[in-house]
């Protein structure tokens, strides 16, 4: 028995290996404090479970869903973009279609564009699956840089023309994971103009669209006029709503995109539970007063954190958005030393930033989903260490 040649250039999945090291050494009765994943540690909102619990009493959720989501979930969700973004007009049949979180949606993309020699341009740091999904598809990646020089945003005019003309889909997410960095209307501008000029489609992972701080809302592309011509949008309900267990969201945009998205899909999954999507109907119903409250512990984590670590030296500032903070290794260490040195003197699980890609080299990343008690404990646990930044 074989593996398909495929796996070998696919390394095994970042978290899925921190999530091995930490059960190791739990089995060994070490307390390890895990700062490594952005999985909400507080429990969905009541009135999402609420809608979940009446939608599983009625047997009208219990068949098979439409393969693009039920159209009560599609109208709901554009009635969300336009509340949200002021995004008119989207048409729920032919420019939405639910997905199973954003991970399946991001993946099945580019099975439905990619082919054997086409380029793809992924920020570097970013999310894993973009290089993986890259390679399973059979094209090519090639990585834009993003550096604290540039506040995280690639180089359009660093890529080169041979590459934009056979590259299928440029892949952005702000806010950044892992780098929290935020962009400008005046950049997704940018980006739609540079898309169009190069026949690509641009695919905005807008996961931590709701997880900002400090009153600031991050935009949509699609905000831009025009973008839907080249634009998917990917969003999730996993973070704002204490939901990434439920594995629900929807991509946006661009009629053609949900087209191929749809046909991959409807060949390799059967759709989202029905009662899922009308407990997410209610999500999107959350007030700001409710979302807020959300954030304000993620808010409140952050301020603790980032206090914490400039109180050892680090020169770092609050993030605005995302459940991150993106942080330089001291002076003299790799990523990977540090984050051993880390687990090994404190207890502390922190994935490496060059797990994100080689220009995350020379950082990690930090989760702020644990309690703000864990959150100091961590910091007394470095300090005890003598680890400082300088």
């Amino acid at each position: 028995m074989q593996f398909a040649k495929r796996l070998e250039k696919i390394p095994p999945y970042l978290f899925a290996e921190i999530d091995r090291k930490r059960n190791e050494l739990i089995a060994k009765g070490i307390d390890i404090i895990n700062m490594g994943v952005g999985d909400p540690d507080k429990p969905t909102p009541a009135h999402i479970l609420q809608a979940m619990h009446e939608a599983i009493e009625d047997p009208a959720t219990h068949n098979y869903p439409p393969y693009q989501g039920t159209k009560e979930f599609r109208e709901a969700a554009a009635q969300w973009m336009e509340k949200r973004f002021g995004v008119k007009g989207l048409d729920p049949d032919q420019e939405i279609v639910s997905s199973i979180g954003s991970k399946e949606a991001i993946h099945n993309t580019f099975l439905a564009f990619v082919e054997p020699g086409d380029y793809t341009l992924i920020p570097d740091p970013g999310y894993p699956v973009y290089r993986s999904s890259t390679l399973f598809a059979g094209g090519e990646p090639y990585v834009m840089p993003l550096t604290p020089e540039r506040e995280f945003l690639p180089d359009l005019e660093a890529i080169p023309e041979e590459v934009a003309r056979q590259t299928k889909l440029l892949w952005i997410n702000y806010p950044s994971n892992p780098t929290g960095a935020i962009a400008s209307l005046e950049f997704f501008e940018n980006l739609v103009a540079f898309c169009r000029k190069y026949d690509i489609l641009l695919c905005h992972d807008h996961a931590y669209a709701e997880m900002a701080y400090d009153g600031y809302k991050p935009p949509s592309v699609l905000e831009i006029p025009g973008a839907k011509d080249v634009t998917l949008e990917f969003h999730s309900l996993s973070k704002a709503y204490n939901m990434t267990g439920w594995r629900i969201g929807f991509a946006v945009g661009n009629a053609k995109g949900i087209q191929g998205l749809r046909q991959v899909k409807s060949n390799v999954d059967s759709g989202v539970f029905k009662a899922i999507q009308r407990a997410a109907i209610a999500g999107f119903s959350t007030t700001e007063e409710e979302l807020q409250s959300v954030i304000s512990v993620y808010q409140n984590r952050r301020d603790i954190l980032i206090q914490g670590l400039q109180s050892l030296g680090w020169p770092i500032s609050p993030p605005k958005a995302t459940l991150y903070v993106w942080t330089p290794v001291p002076p003299g260490y790799s990523s990977a030393e540090f984050v051993t040195l880390l687990l090994e003197k404190c207890g502390i699980i922190v994935p490496p930033g060059n797990g994100y890609g080689a220009a995350g080299e020379g950082f990690f990343r930090i989760a702020l989903t644990l309690t703000e008690e864990r959150i100091i404990e961590g910091i007394h646990r470095m300090k005890d260490a003598g680890i400082r930044y300088q």
